[in-house]
C-alpha cells in the first residue's frame, strides 16, 4: 500500500529534509517514527529537499507500508507522540502505487517573510532589513520572472541538474501587518533559487539596482551577477499542489 502524507516543521534544527550521514534531519525523524508506530521498516520520500534551517508548513511525502492503514486519526496521534516538537503529521491518504511525492508535483508555493523594524518575536521567521524598501520596485522586478525560463543566475553554484529552465507562475509582494512577505510559485525550483531571487530584489529594494539590471543579471545566466542569498530562516515552503486531486484525499480522520 502506498500513502501520502502531509506534515509541517520548523528546520530551525535540522540540516533540511533529506536524510544525511551523521546529520539530523526532517526525513530520518519521520522514518523514525513511522517505523516505530507500524513496527516495520518505512523509507518516507519527500516532495524535495529543503535547505538547512528552512521551514515548511505543508509538506508533502509518500511511503510504502505492508499494512492496510484504516484509523487514520490514531496513527496521526501515534506519530506525533513520538516525534519532537518542532514536526507534526496532519494528514494522511491511500494513493495509487505509481503517486510518487516528487515527480508528480505541478508546482510548489514558497514564502519569505522581511521585517523593517527590529522585532523579537520575528527572531527565526523573518529577516530583518533595516533600510527602507521600495516594495512597488521589487514588485515590478518580481514581474519580469514571468518573462523568462532559464535561472541559472538565481542557481546554486555546481549544482547537478539536467536543467536550468523553470515556469513561474506567481511571484507577489504584499504587507501582512508588519511583515513584507514574498510569494512565489513555479513547477519546480533550482537549489538556492529562492533565496537568492528575494537577496537580489532586496538590491532593487535599497536601489543598489534598477529593475532594468534585475533583467539584465537574468539573462546573463552568472550567479556571480546576482545578489547573496537571504538567510534560510525566513523561508517556508507553503504549499504542493498535485493533478487528479491527490491533495484533496488527504485527511486526519478515518477512511
Amino acid at each position: 500500500m502506498r500513502y501520502m502524507i502531509q506534515l509541517s516543521y520548523l528546520g530551525t534544527n535540522y540540516h533540511g529534509w533529506q536524510k544525511q550521514l551523521d546529520k539530523i534531519s526532517v526525513q530520518s525523524q519521520v522514518n523514525h517514527a513511522l517505523n516505530t508506530a507500524l513496527q516495520e521498516t518505512i523509507d518516507v520520500v519527500g516532495a524535495g529537499r529543503t535547505d538547512t534551517g528552512v521551514h515548511a508548513s505543508g509538506y508533502i511525502a509518500h511511503f510504502d507500508s505492508e499494512q492496510h492503514i484504516i484509523d487514520y486519526e490514531k496513527l496521526i496521534f501515534k506519530l506525533n507522540s513520538i516525534l519532537p516538537p518542532d514536526i507534526a503529521v496532519h494528514a494522511f491518504s491511500k494513493v495509487d502505487a505509481d503517486f510518487h511525492a516528487r515527480f508528480d508535483a505541478i508546482s510548489r508555493t514558497y514564502e519569505y517573510s522581511i521585517v523593517q523594524y527590529k522585532d523579537p518575536f520575528s527572531l527565526g521567521k523573518s529577516y530583518f532589513v533595516k533600510n527602507e524598501l521600495d516594495i512597488n520596485a521589487m514588485q515590478k522586478a518580481s514581474n519580469l520572472l514571468f518573462n523568462h525560463k532559464n535561472f541559472k543566475s538565481f542557481s546554486k553554484v555546481k549544482t547537478d541538474v539536467y536543467t536550468f529552465d523553470c515556469e513561474i507562475k506567481k511571484a507577489d509582494w504584499h504587507l501582512n501587518g508588519h511583515h513584507l512577505l514574498f510569494e512565489i510559485s513555479a513547477n519546480r525550483f533550482l537549489r538556492n533559487m529562492v533565496r537568492a531571487i528575494v537577496g537580489t530584489l532586496v538590491e532593487v529594494g535599497l536601489h543598489k539596482i534598477s529593475v532594468e539590471e534585475f533583467n539584465q543579471i537574468i539573462l546573463a545566466q552568472d550567479r556571480s551577477r546576482a545578489g547573496k542569498s537571504v538567510p534560510a530562516h525566513a523561508l517556508v515552503l507553503k504549499n504542493i499542489e498535485y493533478p487528479q486531486g491527490y491533495s484533496d484525499k488527504l485527511t486526519n480522520g478515518k477512511e
